[in-house]
C-alpha cells in the first residue's frame, strides 16, 4: 500500500479524500466508494498502487484520440476499480472487480518499470485508460513525471470526475484527454451514481488549462440517444468547449446489467454525427463501426477527407504541419 495523494484527517480518524468529486468521508477500516482507497487507523491509501491488471500497445486512435499524434503508439495500463458503477461498462470485469468480488488483482510494476516498458515499446504516450485512471492516481502520477522526463507524454481516459485538486497537481505531466459526458444528469444519477455537473466542470477546466481535450459519448438506445439531447451536448461543447474539440458518438453493445437492450442503430448514429455538425461543431465521429463514413476526418473548410481511416487504422493522410493540404485551413489538434 502507498499513502494517497489528495485527501485530509478528520476527527475520530475520519478521513475525506478529496481526489473525485464523491468526495468520500471514510470511516478507519473502511474504502470509499471506488473500493481501492482505505483508510487505516486515520491514514488513508492506495490499495493499487503498482498492481496492474491490463497493459498493451495500443493505436492511440482507440482512446479514442484522432487529434493527437495520429498513427502514434500508446503503452496503456489500468489497475482494477472505479468511482463509477456504470451498469453498462464495457470493462466490468476489472473495473468493478473490487465492488462485485471484492477482491483486487494486478501484476506488481514500478512507474520505473512502466516508463521502461513503454520507451521500449516506442510508444509516444502513455494512456491511463480501461477503467478509471482517477482512483490509481498516485501511480498514475508518479508514471507521468517520469515519462515526461523520457520526453513520452502522457494521456487520461476518464470519466471526468476528479476534482480540480487533483487536475492541477496533475497538470504540469498531462498532455492529453478523452473524457466520456455519458448524458444528462438523470442518466448519470441513474446509470452511474454520479452526477453530471462535475463532469462539466472537468471538461471546461481541461480546456482552460490547455490540455488537448476529445469528447465521448456512448449512444445507449432508449437511455440517453434522443436527438433533442444530442443537441443540448452538442450546444455545451460549442459554447463552453470550442467548435474544434472533436467529440465521437460510440456503438452500443449490451454488456454487464443492460444485456437486455439492442445494439445502437446505425442510423442513429449517423443522425446524431449530422445533428452534431448542423450544431456547428468542426469533427463529430462515430465509433465501434469500421468502415464507417464517420471515423474518416474531414476539413471543417473545404469537406475533404484529411485522414482517412479503417477501425483505428489510418490509411491516407493529408495534413501538412497541421494544415489541410488541399486548401490550407488550420486542422485543432496536436500533430507532432
Amino acid at each position: 500500500m502507498k499513502e494517497a495523494m489528495l485527501y485530509e484527517r478528520l476527527k475520530d480518524k475520519e478521513v475525506r479524500c478529496q481526489l473525485c468529486s464523491h468526495r468520500c468521508k471514510i470511516k478507519p477500516e473502511k474504502t470509499g466508494i471506488c473500493g481501492v482507497r482505505k483508510n487505516v487507523d486515520g491514514t488513508l491509501y492506495s490499495l493499487v498502487y503498482g498492481r496492474v491488471i491490463a497493459r498493451h500497445v495500443d493505436p492511440i486512435e482507440k482512446k479514442p484520440l484522432f487529434h493527437f499524434l495520429p498513427g502514434s503508439r500508446s503503452y496503456s495500463i489500468a489497475t482494477v476499480g472505479c468511482n463509477f458503477r456504470c451498469d453498462f461498462c464495457q470493462n466490468f470485469e476489472i473495473s468493478q472487480m473490487p465492488r462485485d468480488q471484492g477482491i483486487i488483482m494486478g501484476d506488481t510494476m514500478s512507474p520505473e518499470e512502466i516508463v521502461a516498458e513503454a520507451k521500449e515499446a516506442r510508444a509516444k504516450t502513455i494512456s491511463y485508460t480501461y477503467t478509471e485512471p482517477t482512483i490509481y492516481f498516485e501511480l498514475a502520477y508518479d508514471c507521468a513525471r517520469l515519462a515526461v522526463e523520457e520526453d513520452i507524454r502522457n494521456v487520461f481516459v476518464s470519466n471526468g470526475y476528479m476534482t480540480k485538486e487533483a487536475l492541477e497537481t496533475i497538470r504540469p505531466y498531462l498532455h492529453a484527454a478523452n473524457i466520456d459526458l455519458k448524458g444528462d444528469d438523470r442518466f448519470y444519477r441513474r446509470h452511474c451514481g454520479a452526477r453530471q455537473s462535475p463532469v462539466l466542470e472537468t471538461l471546461k477546466n481541461l480546456k482552460e488549462m490547455g490540455i488537448w481535450l476529445e469528447v465521448t459519448t456512448l449512444l445507449i438506445p432508449g437511455e440517453n440517444d434522443s436527438l433533442d439531447l444530442v443537441r443540448e451536448l452538442a450546444r455545451f461543447i460549442k459554447e463552453e468547449l470550442g467548435p474544434g474539440t472533436p467529440w465521437h458518438l460510440s456503438r452500443f453493445y449490451p454488456r454487464y446489467h443492460l444485456t437486455g437492450l439492442p445494439p445502437t442503430e446505425v442510423e442513429k448514429l449517423a443522425a446524431a454525427r449530422q445533428i452534431a455538425l448542423e450544431m456547428g461543431l468542426r469533427y463529430v465521429y462515430t465509433g465501434n463501426v469500421p468502415g464507417d463514413p464517420g471515423e474518416k476526418t474531414y476539413c471543417y473548410a473545404c469537406g475533404r477527407v484529411i485522414i482517412d481511416r479503417f477501425g483505428f487504422t489510418i490509411t491516407d493522410y493529408h495534413l501538412d504541419e497541421g494544415r489541410c493540404s488541399f486548401c490550407g485551413a488550420e486542422i485543432d489538434g496536436v500533430w507532432s
